[in-house]
């Protein structure tokens, strides 16, 4: 697989766990596998960065993906999907590589989840701490989730995934169609306007 393509799809697995973990509020134990999946997937993708024809880190990646959507995860919790339902949109304006969508949409996503809702807060700190090695010493939880969102993307960089819309070939004036094309659930942390939707793509340019 080109590396383009092999980026896109460890972060589609990624999106996909992450899609469901940042939902719900309970101490679940799916979370924990979650985390695990997550934890290998990072390790994974930089041992396939570094030698592609790496066998047992593809195997890995593999196994993890089939984790990432069988239903396991989703056990218990009500799951999130709207960085799928905006990278989507954004695929239909520009033919884009689905998980180079997802990428480039998801920091804005994120960042408006920490800022309006502390469970979802809550959760960034936790997925700050047990996946990206976040230390809390001396820090708020919103200061820890921030953090990991950063140590995310920063691995999101190195694999080469695109970090924006316009690197994927959308501009401003797109941004109300792909609007009306992004369907919005409600059993996330935030549950967005069409007004919210523009927003986030506009913040994601």
């Amino acid at each position: 697989m080109p590396r383009h393509h092999t980026v896109a799809g460890i972060y589609d697995i990624m999106s996909h766990i992450l899609e469901q973990y940042l939902s719900g509020t309970d101490d679940n134990t799916t979370d924990y596998i979650a985390e695990g999946l997550m934890r290998s997937l990072v390790v994974s993708s930089r041992k396939v960065l570094g030698n592609p024809e790496d066998y047992e880190a593809r195997s890995n990646i593999m196994w993890t993906a089939t984790w990432a959507l069988n239903g396991l995860l989703a056990c218990g919790k009500p799951t999130d999907w709207m960085v799928h339902m905006l990278g989507q949109a954004v695929a239909a304006y520009t033919d884009a590589t689905h998980g180079h969508t997802l990428s480039a949409v998801s920091g804005a996503y994120y960042r408006l989840l920490i800022s309006r809702s502390k469970d979802a807060e809550k959760k960034f700190c936790r997925l700050a701490e047990n996946v990206w090695g976040i230390s809390s010493d001396g820090k708020t939880e919103k200061d820890i989730a921030v953090e990991g969102l950063l140590r995310m993307e920063e691995w999101m960089r190195d694999l080469g995934l695109a970090m924006n819309i316009t690197a994927c070939g959308a501009d401003v004036s797109q941004l109300e169609g792909m609007a009306d094309a992004c369907p919005i659930n409600e059993s996330g942390y935030v549950i967005l306007t069409r007004e919210d939707v523009i927003e986030v793509l506009r913040q994601s340019l």
